[in-house]
């Protein structure tokens, strides 16, 4: 690699969202996503690209270690992906092999994968092995506890309407209005629309078993986060509690978290973050695990990165849609008959748009000139 360049961005929503941590004072509502983008240069002129995000605090934390760790990769061998990551995780040991350093190190893991893709001319999916060309999808963002019951419905009619697969809930607030925000959902869509709810870690362990045996009756996909994301006993046992399936994942930060998890036998659904848990390297062998377990994997976020890192998985998942990124990128998903397309174009098929510049916060570019 003869360059590196690390970009802050501060996205804005189109509107601030609210969950159940809103709700129970532990959050502020949430308005903007901070996005670390790396870009790895080459002599041969290939640049691959990566991301990793925070949403609220973190984001200039993020691009601080990115950008203290990015000149250990100039020199080196890009196709190194393995080797390179472990070369980053342990530049910063000290602090840990969690969190922060762990989330920086994901952009720079993604952009080398992306640059090795493009190296190869064929998508991210493939140059992974990918066994199907899109993969079924839900909707998120329509289904925050700060619309009121008629506009999520709403919200979820036209997500349906656009290609999306299902719909998910945010739940975690009050059990009563909790029950009726499902009910009224399930009865607005029928019984033939996959259907989600997210506690987003409010319960404790009694309110999600009392929770959980209210909401089976609306055959739901599964319920996520529950209880504390690092109760894996509570996990487990709620799980044996319920028919209803029981995911989480999403705030685990290294993939020997997500292993404890599964080796409890804690889940039906395990939810890694790449970004989160230090990009496509250990992403994959977490996914790997799972499928010997049986175990199925639902990425969280990231739609863009991860309809290919599904797409290359022997059990077939769910993503999760979100367009909150899509400001940032010129190229766009496609939906159909509830499936995201994974896309063709080399690498993660992503350029930065002409409006990514309007979100700019902070750069820099390695080696200095």
């Amino acid at each position: 690699m003869t360059k590196v360049r690390c970009g802050l961005y501060r996205v804005p929503l189109a509107a601030p969202v609210s969950d159940a941590k809103v709700f129970t004072g532990r959050q502020s509502p949430l308005g903007d996503v901070d996005v670390l983008v790396v870009e790895v240069g080459t002599s041969e002129g290939l640049a691959g690209l990566g991301f990793s995000y925070s949403k609220r605090a973190g984001g200039p934390a993020l691009f601080a270690h990115a950008r203290q760790i990015a000149p250990l990769l100039v020199g080196e061998d890009p196709l190194d992906t393995g080797r390179l990551w472990e070369k980053l995780l342990w530049a910063a040991a000290s602090v840990g092999r969690q969190g922060v350093s762990v989330q920086a190190v994901a952009a720079f893991d993604i952009a080398l994968h992306d640059h090795k893709a493009k190296l190869a001319n064929v998508s991210l999916a493939k140059l992974l092995g990918s066994y199907r060309d899109s993969v079924r999808c839900y909707d998120t963002g329509g289904g925050f506890l700060s619309s009121d019951i008629a506009a999520v419905v709403a919200n979820a009619e036209r997500s349906l309407a656009r290609g999306i697969g299902g719909i998910k809930l945010k739940v975690g607030g009050n059990a009563r209005e909790d029950v009726a925000r499902v009910k009224a959902v399930r009865q607005a869509l029928g019984d033939h629309v996959p259907l989600m709810v997210d506690a987003n870690q409010q319960w404790d362990r009694s309110a999600a078993r009392r929770m959980g045996r209210r909401l089976e009756e609306f055959d739901l996909v599964w319920i996520e986060e529950p209880l504390d994301a690092y109760d894996i006993e509570g996990h487990a046992a709620l799980r044996a509690a319920l028919d209803t399936p029981i995911a989480s994942g999403e705030m685990l930060s290294a993939a020997s978290d997500h292993r404890r998890f599964l080796e409890a036998g804690a889940v039906d659904v395990i939810q890694p973050d790449a970004p989160r848990i230090g990009g496509i390297t250990p992403y994959r062998r977490v996914a790997d695990l799972a499928d010997e377990l049986g175990v199925t994997v639902a990425p969280h976020f990231a739609t863009q990165l991860h309809v290919h890192l599904a797409a290359a998985q022997p059990r077939e998942g769910w993503v999760e849609w979100f367009d909150w990124l899509e400001p940032l990128f010129v190229e766009r998903l496609e939906l159909t008959d509830g499936r995201v397309t994974v896309p063709d174009r080399p690498g993660l098929g992503l350029t930065l748009g002409p409006r990514a510049a309007e979100f700019l916060l902070d750069r820099a570019d390695l080696p200095s000139e």
